[in-house]
This record gives C-alpha cells, structure tokens and sequence, in this order.
C-alpha cells in the first residue's frame, strides 16, 4: 500500500459540508464570496483563476470564462479576449511566483475522452513545470507527490496577481485584474 503524508488534506476530510450540492464549481464558487477558501485568486471581467485542488505541481490553476459551457465555440468574442489576457497574466504571475522553467497549459474538451473531469464547464489548466521534475514515484509506484500545500501557492500566486499593473483590490480577496 502507498502512503503519502499530507496533513493539509485534514481540512477537506474534517469539513462540514461534505458530499456539497454543488451543480458546478466554476459557476458557483466565485460567487460565495471567499475567495481564499474557494482558491479564487483573480478575477477579470468575463474569467477568473482558481488553484487546481488536485495539483500535479505548485501554481497548477485554471482560468475560467464565467459563460457556463463546454463549447469553446460558445464564446463570445469579449469573453475570449478576457480568457485570453487572464491566461497571459497567469503565466506572469507563475513566473512571478514560482519562477518555473515551463508551462503545460491546456483545455480538455470532449469529456471523458479528452482526460476532463468537468467537461461541461470549459477551463484551461495551466501547470508550471521544472527542469526534471518528474520523479521515480509516478512511474515506479504510482503515487503522485505534491510539494507544496495549496495555502502556500494560493498565498504566493495571490500575491504575485495583486503585483500585476492591471490588478484591483476586490472585497472579496482576489484582485481583479481590468485589462481596459
């Protein structure tokens, strides 16, 4: 049997509201209003950044159109161009950050054939990579080792996004950034 320790994960084991009815986390949780707690960390008008729960590395987050659909021909044309200017400033802000050595950056459309666990909701992940970062545990034993709690990344990644030029202090903790 593998075991990772990971005493971050108590939070999600200990928390009140499990099994949440929740009809979709990217239209739901940027709206409840914490921002930290629903690792929102920016906003632009039509998209906004949230920490991936599941990471495969530190900095891993998803920009997210706020138009509920897993068409990328869906689209308007403003919500392109917010998606797309949010996605420059998340890679400004990971290599602000975390200073990696590359992206992986993607959408997975087409649901369980494209590898998406929400395919109704289209997001792009984008995933900060290093120089030999892969390791013997994913390939030998698969087990995925993550090396840095979520509060960690939220807290520099959150920082990193308030420093942008465009970024705006919002009242519930993610800075929006207003590209105009």
């Amino acid at each position: 049997m593998d075991q990772v320790f990971a005493p971050w994960r108590i939070e999600w084991v200990e928390r009140e509201e499990k099994n949440e009815d929740v009809d979709c986390v990217f239209c739901e949780y940027p709206e409840r209003g914490d921002d930290r707690e629903h690792l929102v960390v920016a906003r632009a008008e039509h998209a906004f950044v949230m920490l991936n729960n599941y990471p495969y590395s530190p900095g891993h987050c998803m920009v997210v159109p706020h138009t509920h659909t897993g068409d990328y021909t869906d689209l308007d044309d403003e919500t392109l161009l917010s998606h797309a200017r949010l996605k420059q400033a998340t890679f400004d802000a990971l290599d602000d950050a975390f200073a990696p050595d590359g992206f992986n950056a993607g959408l997975n459309l087409g649901g369980g054939a494209a590898g998406g666990s929400i395919d109704d909701h289209l997001h792009t992940h984008v995933v900060p990579r290093w120089s030999g970062d892969t390791n013997f545990m994913p390939v030998i034993s698969d087990t995925k080792v993550i090396v840095e709690a979520l509060d960690e990344s939220y807290d520099r990644l959150h920082e990193a996004f308030a420093d942008h030029p465009a970024a705006v202090e919002t009242d519930s903790g993610a800075p929006r950034l207003d590209f105009d």
